[in-house]
């Protein structure tokens, strides 16, 4: 899902009107993520409560809270924390999560039940997020660089004109070839992308409603993510945004993990 001052995006957008009608699609698809990137930047840190709904291929459904919270670091890429509420079974378990520009993102996950740190090793990146349909990889905050880019065409999405361009995860362990998103025009929202597995077959969709706007910032607050190939889904509804709480990095360490109940 991050980046200030008005003059600044002002002239970030200047220069990208610029940008992203000028070269060869590859530099117009960079183009485009870098200047979401830009309208994304000075949130800080956000906190947030969300229901995880689960349904499998039959229509069975459950449900799990949790709250979540992230940390802007402009040096790097950013951290975040997610934490299970409910149920039982898995109350206090939590997902620590590091990105980085260019180096392999850390990730750790805490298990209450048997009391210890688990590091999500980086070929395992792509494995279920607690047995939902993100993937780890997923749940990391998504930098510009950990991508190459290709425009592919402007269109239109449930009325709203879009840009539509390919990103390639540079990571030779991510778990896909490509995905393809939709971005509107107008505030550089993501509101859809599909995922394609190593084979190059569309394994998922994930589409993102009810925008809300805080400050300058957009959340949405309905995440659907679609497995094509198994008829799994799982939706993340999110509520009570906060920003700029004064969050710390001692918040976002591995004994943040054993901390959060």
């Amino acid at each position: 899902m991050f980046r200030q001052l008005a003059t600044t995006l002002a002239a970030a957008a200047l220069t990208a009107s610029f940008a992203v009608h000028a070269g060869p699609m590859e530099d117009k698809g960079l183009a485009i993520a870098k200047e979401a990137n830009a309208r994304d930047t000075g949130w800080k840190d956000t906190a947030a409560e969300l229901t995880m709904l689960l349904k499998n291929k039959q229509g069975e459904s459950s449900s799990r809270e949790l709250r979540a919270k992230s940390l802007e670091v402009l040096s790097d890429g950013d951290k975040s924390l997610m934490i299970f509420n409910t149920p039982a079974d898995v109350k206090g378990t939590a997902l620590l999560s590091f990105a980085h520009k260019t180096a392999d993102d850390e990730q750790w996950l805490y298990l209450p039940a048997l009391k210890r740190v688990k590091r999500i090793a980086s070929d395992n990146k792509s494995g279920p997020f607690m047995g939902s349909e993100f993937a780890y990889e997923d749940i990391t905050p998504q930098e510009v660089e950990k991508y190459t880019y290709k425009f592919v065409k402007d269109d239109k999405l449930d009325g709203v004109d879009v840009f539509v361009f390919e990103r390639y995860p540079v990571d030779k362990n991510s778990g896909y070839t490509r995905q393809i998103v939709s971005m509107d025009k107008q505030h550089y929202r993501i509101h859809k992308i599909d995922y394609y597995d190593r084979k190059s077959a569309l394994l998922k969709t994930l589409t993102f409603k009810g925008y809300k706007q805080y400050g300058k910032f957009w959340r949405a607050a309905d995440m659907a993510m679609v497995n094509h190939q198994t008829g799994k889904s799982t939706q993340l509804v999110w509520k009570d945004y906060k920003f700029g709480s004064g969050l710390t990095e001692r918040e976002f360490d591995q004994n943040a993990l054993a901390r959060a109940r």
